[in-house]
């Protein structure tokens, strides 16, 4: 697969279809990889996007910090996913394109689209992360990680990446650059040698930051609420994916439609037939 150099940063992208473009922030929390939209829980049963494939150029990519994607050793933000996913449409030369955002990629799309409303022809937001349980979770897991970190310091953190292939949201001790420190050995070094009272501040900052509210984060009500894009909401169900998430966007965004369709009833007919259905009428 095709990688591009954003911000300083590779990026391991797939494109396939044809038609207008569209951008997908991949699900699967700090492990957002292009394949989870085949692969991975509602995903790999819904069967998205080989369908929208057929009719939009789907551009889907590892989010930074995932997959084969490259990482940066810094307090990642939500703008920090803004700026990967416009280098990619920069980088691929579209200058608008529909969002699309599964689980947590909800937030990047929200961000983005904020950040520039006229790239954004329309969002899709499927299955928001988010609701109090999950904003529980993320700061536990980030708590467990820097626990891990001052008990055993960095090296440590990079010898445990290289015994298994479980991510951070799996074993918390991994910590979020834990893919970074697989495929890129000077990262791996950089990050074993860098000072611990900067790294607790940078993973203290980031929790902070992309996990600071009971709702799905990405971007404040008030901007939601003056956002001029079209949306389509489709909720989950569970404890990362609250249906108040899904109402709460319902609420703020001017011209969002909501599927009010219960998970379980959510099939591979109707699901990404109503996804083209939206995207058609934009």
């Amino acid at each position: 697969m095709p990688t591009a150099v954003i911000d300083g940063i590779s990026t391991r992208y797939e494109v396939t279809g044809d038609g207008p473009p569209l951008l997908m922030y991949s699900p699967g929390g700090f492990d957002s990889r292009l394949e989870n939209w085949s692969s991975l829980g509602v995903y790999a049963r819904l069967g998205l996007l080989p369908q929208l494939s057929g009719r939009y150029t789907c551009i889907t990519f590892d989010r930074r910090e995932s997959g084969l994607s490259g990482g940066r050793l810094e307090r990642i933000g939500w703008a920090s996913y803004v700026a990967q996913g416009r280098g990619l449409l920069d980088h691929l030369g579209f200058d608008r394109a529909f969002l699309m955002g599964g689980c947590v990629g909800c937030s990047s799309v929200l961000a983005l689209a904020v950040a520039d409303p006229s790239l954004a022809r329309g969002m899709v937001l499927f299955s928001p992360a988010g609701g109090p349980r999950y904003r529980m979770a993320q700061h536990s897991r980030f708590s467990d990680h820097l626990a891990f970190v001052r008990a055993n310091g960095l090296a440590a953190v990079v010898e445990l990446a290289r015994t298994t292939t479980l991510g951070f949201t799996k074993d918390p001790r991994l910590g979020p650059w834990v893919p970074a420190l697989r495929t890129d050995p000077a990262f791996a070094d950089a990050y074993a040698s860098f000072d611990l009272s900067r790294y607790a501040v940078l993973v203290t900052g980031m929790s902070r930051l992309l996990y600071d509210r009971d709702t799905v984060p990405g971007a404040e009500p008030e901007d939601l609420m003056s956002l001029d894009v079209p949306a389509l909401i489709v909720p989950g169900q569970d404890a990362s994916h609250a249906p108040s998430a899904a109402r709460y966007l319902q609420e703020c965004l001017p011209d969002a439609g909501y599927w009010d369709v219960p998970v379980a009833s959510q099939t591979a007919d109707n699901a990404p037939a109503r996804v083209l259905e939206f995207l058609d009428a934009h």
